[in-house]
């Protein structure tokens, strides 16, 4: 309750904020009622319309329907294709410089790196589970996180929705959603092309042509190639790591069958080549790691790294999608049918040295370890049919059903060396083999009808109310093979046999309920309540036990905002502010089950006890002169976590207490228990209560100005500044005070120049301008890692965390 008064005690101060600001924004509107129009009390009269600057209106389609950014009465991020261009943003992990509330946790590979928005993602890499963050891509869900870490080419706009979206885009969305709108076929001939190149051999070329073949027939093909050195150096194999080679290829064709029917076929494909994602050392004590790593030197700004064997992270995506729009007047029917397919290999070596041959290491649990490789194999078909309204009615809707068919395949295989006795730093004279192989299958279904509707109630009053109800089953099978070579042993902590299958089901019932009140058609403000949802999670990995397995629980949350956006009618200003709260059960986690002084491998998807999300946003763009444009955003972000029987940080497991009963809170304890006589200790754990979010910064902000100018009649310029700060964050949910990234501010700068009639442009770029070192993750090293010796530290890191400058040539006809 305390909490919840401290909300709406945050929530009515920035609302009164907020509030008087735009009364002072906007006198005209603010101080005297609006005219009221017979079938649209807030609409303007069409001298008002006429007068007012509607040529910096945004659309979306946030709702599943095209409305007025303005209008749309929640928190979205619109990010169109021009700012992309002008940021050098070139793929979705990037967009995080230009939306404060979404940030990005990197993994060792893609399938186990996610979004978050708003502090709340899913920090786990099994594929079992969905993310908390659905993106979308056209209208078309993708099945998993990683999937959403692809290139930016020829994007229309991307939309970032912030909070649940459950009611309109699925179980998936709890957290909320990245839509990214790619551009359609155009009505005139259109070509265009850019080349970028950058220092440390960074190479990027985008095209496109799209035109009419006839009055009814439009084509749009496009594509891209990518390749980028990375920013570390492996001495072993002398070659850089962490870079990526990738193209794509995108077609579309649209059919006018009719003066109101449009048909929309799709087709998209793509490869990708990585060598993601090494860690290197940022810090040694102890002063065998040092030896090991020879000629590696630890230190925060290491970009070398020695490991013998080169991680891999290669995938195909495949997109088909056909969708057809029959415009009835009033309102629209839109059927999108997709089918995708998706195939991810990755291996990644854990022991993280150059150990061939094999090498005595000292006490470990394992000498080598560079067979550690898994593949995702998913398909999904998914049908999506739906009627929505059209205009700026007194009621509005959007109705629909959805259904879906996926699977997933998991097979993995991991094997390592063991050495028990020789000199360190020396071959091993007899090594032993220990390793493991499963295989997993999951299909699932998901079918629901949804539905969100607007009624103006009186004047500016509107109400908002929407319900999906969904029902989803899941069969998980799974299998645990044995060794991988004859003469092995089974790695410790994987069950000699376990087959088994899982059958579950679940139907959920989520909505959305509010009220939005139109000042003007400049100005309105809403509050909503939403539930929202996350599916059930089931466990594919490599240590799961699949004779017992178990799944995890669906993830629920209520969800509260309370909003205001605005803008002058000139066009001058304009603004959207936001004040949430976010109460999560059943949160979907990754727990650390490990123990890294016997070598058992154990993360463990679970479900954490509560979470909470709660924070302050605001989004501003300012026009004080006819060529100076200013963005800026702030987003204040509180999220927490409460869970039991987590794993404690190393440094203090060895001085955890034996506890009986009255167990802490935020510390770390052994539990002993005596059941029928025989007493048990378990291993370090804590259990934690309103804890730190990983990769959740509670400060972000971002000012980007840009300054056009005209040289001569026949040429412009521009110059752009773009600063991003975040505040101090952590990387492990376990709460280790030694994974924390401190804050830190990037400064991005490109000037340019252009032809007046912006056929041909040449833009200049600096990135990280002021040299700024910060890390993309960080965690211990996994050899010789103990209880006492627990700071030898890795981290990984992107191109820009050095200073590095380029220029991009584009041309558009």
């Amino acid at each position: 309750m305390a909490d919840l008064r401290n909300f709406y005690r945050l929530s009515s101060a920035a609302g009164a904020l907020a509030i008087s600001l735009a009364l002072g924004a906007f006198p005209a509107h603010a101080q005297s009622a609006p005219t009221p129009a017979p079938t649209s009390p807030a609409a303007p009269s069409d001298d008002q319309a006429s007068a007012q600057d509607t040529s910096n209106d945004i659309i979306v389609t946030a709702q599943k329907r095209s409305e007025r950014l303005q209008d749309v009465p929640l928190a979205v991020t619109a990010v169109s294709g021009e700012t992309l261009a002008s940021r050098q943003i070139n793929d979705t992990t990037a967009l995080t410089r230009a939306v404060p509330s979404l940030t990005f946790q990197q993994g060792n590979h893609p399938a186990n790196t996610t979004f978050r928005i708003r502090g709340v993602g899913t920090a786990l890499f099994g594929q079992g589970v969905e993310s908390s963050v659905a993106v979308v891509v056209d209208g078309v869900p993708m099945v998993r996180a990683a999937q959403s870490l692809s290139d930016i080419a020829d994007v229309d706009r991307i939309e970032v929705l912030r909070g649940p979206q459950g009611t309109l885009f699925g179980k998936n969305a709890s957290a909320g959603v990245l839509s990214i709108v790619t551009a359609r076929p155009t009505s005139t001939f259109e070509a265009k092309g850019d080349v970028t190149i950058a220092e440390d051999n960074e190479y990027r070329v985008k095209g496109t042509l799209s035109g009419p073949i006839s009055d009814t027939l439009r084509v749009r093909v496009g594509g891209f190639y990518n390749n980028v050195q990375g920013p570390a150096y492996n001495v072993t194999l002398k070659r850089h790591v962490n870079g990526q080679e990738s193209w794509g290829l995108r077609g579309k064709i649209e059919w006018e069958a009719a003066p109101n029917l449009t048909f929309l076929l799709g087709a998209d494909y793509r490869e990708t080549y990585s060598s993601c994602c090494t860690y290197s050392s940022i810090s040694v004590v102890n002063p065998v790691i040092a030896r090991l790593e020879a000629p590696v030197v630890a230190s925060p700004t290491n970009r070398l790294v020695s490991e013998d064997t080169l991680n891999k992270a290669n995938s195909r995506q495949t997109t088909i999608s056909l969708q057809g729009d029959w415009d009835l007047g009033a309102a629209t029917i839109t059927s999108i049918t997709a089918y995708q397919k998706y195939h991810l290999l990755v291996n990644q070596p854990v022991d993280r040295i150059d150990s061939n041959p094999v090498l005595y290491v000292g006490p470990s649990a394992y000498a080598s370890w560079n067979f550690n490789q898994g593949i995702v194999d998913l398909n999904q078909i998914s049908q999506e049919l739906r009627i929505a309204s059209n205009g700026n009615r007194d009621f509005t809707y959007v109705v629909g059903a959805f259904y879906s068919h996926g699977e997933v395949k998991r097979p993995y295989a991991r094997r390592r060396a063991v050495c028990s006795s020789g000199t360190i730093g020396q071959p091993c004279a007899a090594p032993t083999y220990q390793s493991s192989s499963s295989f997993a299958d999951l299909k699932t279904d998901n079918i629901a009808a949804f539905g969100q509707a607007e009624y103006r109630i009186v004047g500016g009053l509107k109400l908002i109310g929407g319900l999906r109800v969904q029902y989803e089953t899941g069969t998980n099978y799974g299998t645990q093979l044995g060794v991988t070579n004859a003469g092995d042993t089974l790695l410790p902590g994987v069950a000699a046999v376990s087959t088994g299958t899982l059958r579950d089901s679940d139907t959920a019932v989520t909505g959305k309920a509010g009220l939005q009140y139109e000042f003007s058609r400049n100005l309105q403000t809403y509050a909503t309540y939403t539930r929202g949802y996350k599916g059930i999670g089931y466990n594919m990995e490599a240590g799961t036990d699949f004779a017992h397995q178990t799944d995890l629980k669906p993830e629920h949350v209520n969800a509260y905002e309370v909003g205001l956006k605005g803008r002058t009618g000139d066009g001058l200003l304009s603004f959207a502010l936001a004040v949430y709260r976010a109460d999560y059960t059943n949160l979907q986690v990754q727990a650390n089950r490990g123990d890294p002084i016997t070598g058992v491998v154990s993360f463990i998807s679970t479900n954490a006890g509560k979470s909470r999300s709660q924070g302050v946003e605001l989004e501003a763009t300012l026009h004080p002169l006819a060529k100076l444009d200013i963005q800026a955003s702030l987003a204040y972000t509180d999220s927490t976590v409460s869970i039991d029987g987590l794993n404690c940080p190393l440094q203090f497991q060895a001085a955890a207490p034996t506890l009986t009963g009255n167990f802490p809170v935020n510390s770390c304890y052994r539990a002993s228990t005596t059941v029928n006589g025989v007493t048990t200790v378990s291993g370090p754990r804590q259990d934690l209560r309103n804890a730190p979010l990983p990769a959740s910064p509670k400060w972000r902000f971002t000012v980007a100005p840009r300054y056009d100018f005209d040289v001569g009649s026949s040429f412009g310029g521009f110059a752009q500044v773009a600063v991003s700060y975040q505040s101090k964050q952590g990387f492990a949910i376990e709460q280790d005070p030694l994974l924390i990234q401190k804050a830190y501010t990037i400064v991005d700068l490109s000037v340019g120049a252009y032809t007046s009639d912006r056929r041909f442009s040449l833009t200049l770029f600096a990135k990280n301008l002021f040299d700024q070192n910060y890390y993309s993750t960080i965690s211990h090293n996994s050899l010789l890692a103990t209880t006492t010796n627990s700071k030898d530290i890795v981290a990984t890191f992107n191109k820009d965390a050095d200073r590095y400058v380029g220029a991009t040539f584009a041309v558009h006809f």
